[in-house]
């Protein structure tokens, strides 16, 4: 089976500017994010605006595909590592069903994280910003007979998000869009954290999951539209959030992204992906051998924490800064923000034996943080069915796991 090429973000276009960029206060993003804004003046207030759900997020740099054709659930089912092919369309005017679903390589690591659902004509699948081209180019390659077309709509449709609650008034602001069936798209709620059919997660369930707070939901809204939807929600008195006041939301729930927690070696366990994007007992699909084999009988290599970072230096490390225990480097920040509520914050990607309890330093240049880690993936993750004593080593990657 042929893998994709690795997506090198800083050569991806971003997309034309968007029409919320020209509200008072906005800065623009940096990076393939820049046709969208990073925040409209207030970032701290715009995170708690959208983390109680009373604000709206234009994520126009986003990516969309459409898949079409008789086959196309099961195909995308024989792909992906969460079950697709029950994605059955809902009657008229109620809530489809969604999912989150990885593509992963051969040795199973993740190379691209996507929200679906299917409106009976079409599945629609939602992708972080610069994903889309090569996940189209590399779905088509992998049509062979399959009924199938794979298109990508990015052009012709933008994607707002917010909190689930906040839904129904975001679909009732404008009455033409609400009427609309071709101004929208169908809602794609994202399950995270929720323990999926067929999921295993290895953080906490229920409540004791920071995400378990609030549903958060993708609507692709056409292009042409845009102008019109923001209108109304100015006048319906809807805030504005931008890309920063997303990320609190994200990381404060310790949502990985494919963009920043994301590397080349990186497999679902290490992110608590089983979870919500893996099916355990669908059936083959590429890379299900090492999902399989690290969760039966190894551990993940590495594993996802919470950083709650020192915020006397008024600063943030940026993504890539080392997290250290004592002189020797564990880790790497993949992402930080600075949260309305818990102040500085950050996820990092740290070796699977560093301990629970171990005091951890981020280092960034000469700036040093001291960071309280909240154990997300722990140590002992994996090894489920436990390994026999004639069963070598196992890693992810590895062909000769299995000495008989």
């Amino acid at each position: 089976m042929l893998d994709p090429q690795p997506v090198d973000l800083s050569t991806i276009e971003p997309t034309p500017d968007s029409v919320f960029l020209g509200v008072d206060g906005a800065v623009r993003a940096p990076g393939v994010d820049a046709g969208v804004a990073l925040h409209y003046g207030s970032p701290l207030r715009e995170g708690r605006d959208v983390d109680e759900g009373r604000a709206v997020v234009d994520l126009s740099s986003w990516g969309v595909a459409r898949v079409t054709g008789p086959d196309r659930l099961t195909w995308l089912n024989s792909l992906a590592s969460q079950r697709l092919d029950n994605l059955a369309s809902a009657p008229a005017g109620a809530q489809k069903t969604a999912a989150r679903a990885l593509f992963l390589n051969l040795q199973g690591r993740i190379d691209f994280d996507v929200r679906v659902v299917d409106d009976g004509e079409a599945t629609w699948l939602v992708t972080e910003p610069g994903y889309v081209g090569s996940l189209v180019e590399w779905l088509n390659k992998m049509r062979f007979m399959s009924q199938v077309e794979v298109t990508d709509v990015t052009a012709d449709w933008a994607v707002v998000g917010a909190r689930f609650a906040l839904r129904e008034k975001l679909a009732g602001v404008a009455s033409a869009l609400a009427a609309d069936a071709d101004a929208w798209g169908p809602v794609v709620c994202d399950p995270w954290p929720e323990v999926c059919e067929g999921g295993w997660p290895y953080g906490p369930v229920g409540d004791e999951h920071p995400g378990s707070e609030g549903d958060w939901f993708f609507s692709p809204v056409k292009r042409s539209r845009m102008p019109e939807l923001l209108s109304a929600v100015q006048e319906a008195g809807l805030r504005i959030g931008g890309l920063m006041a997303y990320e609190q939301v994200r990381i404060a729930a310790w949502n990985p992204s494919v963009r920043t927690e994301v590397d080349y070696k990186s497999i679902p366990h290490e992110l608590d992906l089983l979870r919500s994007a893996t099916h355990l007992n669908k059936g083959c699909y590429k890379g299900q051998e090492t999902v399989a084999r690290v969760h039966n009988l190894g551990h993940p290599p590495r594993r996802i924490v919470f950083l709650d970072l020192d915020g006397s230096e008024h600063t943030l490390p940026a993504a890539g800064a080392e997290v250290k225990s004592g002189d020797r480097t564990v880790g790497t920040v993949t992402s930080a923000v600075l949260h309305h509520d818990a102040g500085p914050i950050a996820l990092a990607v740290i070796r699977r034996n560093v301990g629970v309890d171990t005091e951890l330093t981020v280092v960034a240049g000469e700036q040093e943080y001291q960071a309280l880690q909240t154990v997300i993936v722990p140590p002992t993750a994996g090894n489920v069915v436990g390994r026999p004593k004639d069963v070598g080593r196992l890693g992810p990657g590895m062909g000769k796991d299995l000495r008989g």
